[in-house]
């Protein structure tokens, strides 16, 4: 039973789609499918639905983007046709995410680094991260929040090494999302989808690892003792080493 309940729930006890809230918002009218499509795109860019993970039921997809579930339906299949997602029948049935295949090679590699503006995109990264984190320590989090954030930090310690993204972009997206601010969680998810990109190309580091799981410890006990220059310093520092070794591994 336990890897049934996973199918929906991520290691916070989450359901699916509580989880995917702060990154999907109701589409603008004219054009449901392509918007839809997109923010789903980067719901699995983000990695916040792991590979052969259930998407939420249609109902509840269909409602957090504004949609129509003939529509979703619609998007589902594009993906589908993409190899992107799969679906299954029966009891445990649903859309899946697709699992995705090892590190990209050499001319996928250069046509992700090409398709970007590096430097750009890593300078945004750090002032929305440094802000949010400003932001939780200077206005305080909730009992609640605090838990989260809590819980969020230890799954990137016991998350095994292949599944270390997804968790540390949780546990990103979840400072974000307590910042209390959902324009800087929405930019910050639309950043981070192309960070991880290019984090795919390179590979884990355990000793880079070990440095940021300081670095993260050191974050959330400077937003929890509501210490905002500390907080934005730790978030700083942790945006400077990720951006020194994509620089190094792509420029």
């Amino acid at each position: 039973m336990k890897g049934k309940r996973n199918v929906i729930e991520e290691s916070g006890g989450r359901p699916a789609a509580a989880r995917l809230r702060p990154v999907l918002r109701p589409v603008r009218a004219g054009n449901g499918f392509e918007e839809a499509l997109a923010q789903i795109l980067q719901v699995i860019r983000l990695g916040l639905v792991a590979d052969g993970e259930r998407l939420p039921a249609e109902r509840e997809l269909a409602e957090l983007l504004g949609i129509s579930r003939v529509t979703l339906r619609e998007v589902l299949k594009a993906l589908q046709e993409q190899g992107l997602v799969e679906s299954r029948r029966g009891r445990y049935g649903g859309t899946f995410v697709t699992p995705r295949t090892g590190t990209p090679g050499g001319d996928e590699l250069r046509r992700r680094v090409a398709a970007v503006d590096m430097e750009d995109i890593l300078r945004f990264r750090e002032v929305l991260e440094t802000g949010a984190a400003g932001l939780c320590a200077a206005h305080g989090l909730t009992g609640e929040g605090a838990d989260r954030l809590r819980t969020a930090l230890a799954a990137t310690h016991e998350t095994p090494l292949p599944d270390y993204r997804r968790h540390d972009t949780l546990f990103h997206l979840t400072l974000a999302e307590l910042s209390g601010s959902p324009t800087l969680t929405a930019q910050y998810a639309a950043v981070r989808a192309t960070v991880n990109d290019l984090l795919d190309c390179i590979p884990l580091l355990v000793r880079n690892l070990e440095h940021s799981q300081r670095q993260h410890a050191a974050l959330v006990g400077a937003v929890l003792d509501g210490d905002e220059e500390a907080a934005r310093a730790v978030a700083r520092e942790h945006c400077a080493g990720t951006a020194a070794l994509l620089r190094g591994f792509l420029s």
